[in-house]
């Protein structure tokens, strides 16, 4: 009797001393308000104001688990499973996709990196819309992302991908990722043989400094034929609307972002270039450049300002000047409320690239203008919870 409960008693002891080495983390974050959006698109496609309950604006609402477990000699395996929803309807977000914001698993080993599979972001989304931009430094969030998304700082997900992130080298950072068409005879994104449509493939590369006050990035994104769809050949998803497949060769996006810090103060400054070469005719090119700054006037309440000039150039040519201003309070550390102003003023046209990415010049990011309509004021109260 004494054997099987010292027996019993070891058998526990092992089993606690694995699971110390081991744990899965639920987290999530809810983001929810009201907001109102002058010179909107009704019914009949006039312009009209809308008032509306919009998710996700701050940050996309979403829930998730983590894991790691500790193999020895500083080698862990990683997971990581994470799902949009809308806090409004309780739909999935991500075209319904049950992870459809992140997926993967791999190794990690302290002071090399780690090696991941699985649907992740590319390095615009990691090191620019994260550090440099007024959409991930403010909670203006996605309201305050460039028109549509082109450049993928926010929604630039590769699916069937591998990524190498590195460790932190004294402040600096690096990676690499490819993303598979995971079609037969179309490795590099080529089309296949026998066929004439491209397969989706995709790329991306990035490096980030970051030393006390200052920090400096730079990331690259290729996506062959990014509007091809079925059989799990397209490698992401992103807010450009219309792109049919078919229809775009290549897109290409690359950005340089630096911040500092200065006492209670932060600023920042973005510039993106965005390349869609479509299969006949001439390519389009997007540029963003953008600055900005947040100010702590205590732990709690902070205020940002920035700004964003858009320019798109090809046959057409399209302005966009905007101005995205925040206020953000913190009740504890994970619920926060806000408020926000954002203005956009459109010029030019876009008449050449119909069929390339729709982003019209009288079309804001955060609602669809209506006929005739050049700018447009979005005024919105949010709350915020983290769990």
């Amino acid at each position: 009797m004494n054997k099987k409960v010292l027996t019993t008693a070891l058998l526990a002891s092992f089993a606690g001393a694995a699971h110390a080495q081991s744990s899965v983390t639920l987290y999530g974050l809810i983001d929810a308000g009201l907001s109102y959006v002058n010179h909107s698109k009704n019914a009949s496609g006039g312009s009209d104001n809308l008032f509306k309950y919009d998710d996700g604006v701050s940050q996309g609402s979403r829930w998730g688990l983590r894991g790691t477990e500790d193999l020895g000699g500083g080698l862990k395996a990683i997971f990581l499973l994470e799902s949009g929803f809308n806090s409004g309807t309780g739909a999935m977000g991500q075209n319904s996709t049950l992870f459809g914001r992140q997926a993967f698993v791999g190794l990690t080993k302290d002071g090399i990196g780690s090696f991941t599979m699985g649907r992740q972001y590319s390095f615009n989304t990691d090191y620019l819309g994260s550090n440099y931009s007024t959409g991930g430094q403010t909670v203006a969030g996605n309201y305050a992302y460039h028109i549509n998304d082109i450049d993928q700082l926010t929604s630039s997900r590769i699916n069937n991908s591998v990524k190498f992130n590195s460790a932190n080298f004294a402040g600096f950072t690096f990676g690499a990722m490819y993303g598979f068409s995971n079609q037969a005879g179309a490795f590099a994104g080529a089309p296949a043989v026998g066929t004439t449509a491209g397969s989706s493939r995709a790329y991306s590369f990035g490096a980030n400094y970051a030393m006390g006050p200052f920090g400096l990035g730079a990331a690259y994104t290729d996506i062959r034929y990014p509007g091809q769809s079925g059989g799990g050949t397209q490698p992401f998803t992103t807010n450009i609307s219309n792109i049919n497949p078919g229809t775009i060769r290549d897109l290409r996006s690359y950005g340089v972002g630096g911040r500092y810090l200065v006492g209670p103060a932060t600023l920042w400054a973005l510039w993106t270039n965005t390349r869609l070469e479509p299969i006949t005719g001439a390519s389009t090119t997007f540029a963003a450049y953008e600055a900005g700054g947040k100010y702590a006037f205590t732990p709690a309440l902070t205020a940002g300002l920035g700004y964003t000039y858009m320019h798109l150039s090809n046959a057409n040519t399209g302005h966009w000047n905007q101005v995205n201003a925040s206020v953000d309070y913190a009740l504890s550390k994970r619920t926060d409320v806000y408020a926000l102003a954002i203005y956009q003023d459109a010029s030019g046209s876009n008449g050449g690239v119909a069929n390339q990415a729709q982003i019209g010049s009288s079309t804001s990011y955060f609602s669809t203008s209506g006929t005739g309509s050049q700018n447009q004021l979005a005024f919105r109260l949010g709350m915020r919870h983290k769990f």
